[in-house]
């Protein structure tokens, strides 16, 4: 199974936050030190860039509009370091449009959050992508209690049991397990895993994690949720769930 790997398993997850308002920085900071991240603060794109060097971070919580030099500008110097470990980004924005978007993703981003945004939303997004990005790269296996998935054999197991899926739904698990704790819209579904393209609807997306939950959970406890009128997520059951 993925686990964090050597000295990134026994310390605290670093997380640069980078953005020009002291309010939002300071919030964002305070709120990310009580959950135990180790945190550093940037005021500005070219400080961010230093910083990166000096602290050497996990995941960089990143300020789109900035004065000095914008948060796209910044994440495609820190794709383009040379050697360069690539460092999670996950943007801030006050801009919703489509383009803008695009451009996130042409730099760089590994997620986008629009101003204003929750505390919590920000906090689970940083963890999915921790999750997803501190991981021992010469495995290929993704896992959460005791699921697990193995893209190079592309097999799946619950509690050690060999579990038969379509490539279809192999798809489905894979990006609910890259997202798990998280909840995903039908909408993000129907883009990650039949594409752009797909002219459908979303039925058959509630028939897909239909189809997945029967093989999946089979056993207790259940790991795919329905929130309904918002999406699906992967994770442990609450004590009072959906």
């Amino acid at each position: 199974m993925r686990q964090l790997a050597g000295e990134q398993a026994r310390r605290p997850a670093r997380v640069l936050v980078v953005d020009d308002e002291p309010n939002i920085s300071a919030l964002l900071s305070a709120t990310l030190r009580l959950i135990d991240f180790d945190v550093r603060v940037a005021n500005g794109g070219r400080e961010a860039l230093t910083s990166v060097a000096e602290f050497e971070p996990d995941l960089v919580v990143l300020d789109v509009m900035m004065p000095d030099l914008d948060g796209f500008a910044v994440a495609q110097r820190l794709r383009a370091t040379a050697n360069g470990r690539q460092v999670p980004v996950l943007f801030l924005t006050a801009r919703d449009a489509v383009e803008d978007r695009i451009s996130g993703l042409t730099a760089g981003a590994d997620d986008y959050v629009t101003k204003p945004f929750s505390l919590e939303e920000v906090v689970l997004r940083i963890r999915a992508i921790l999750r997803r990005s501190r991981v021992d790269p010469d495995s290929g296996v993704l896992g959460y209690a005791d699921l697990e998935l193995d893209d190079d054999a592309h097999e799946v197991r619950r509690d050690g049991r060999l579990i038969e899926l379509s490539p279809t739904e192999f798809k489905l698990l894979r990006f609910l397990l890259l997202n798990a704790g998280r909840v995903v819209s039908k909408a993000q579904i129907m883009d990650r895993v039949w594409g752009y393209d797909f002219g459908g609807d979303g039925r058959i997306v509630e028939s897909y994690v239909y189809y997945l939950r029967k093989k999946i959970d089979r056993w207790d406890p259940p790991l795919i949720h329905t929130l309904r009128g918002v999406g699906y997520t992967l994770r442990l059951p609450r004590t009072t769930d959906e």
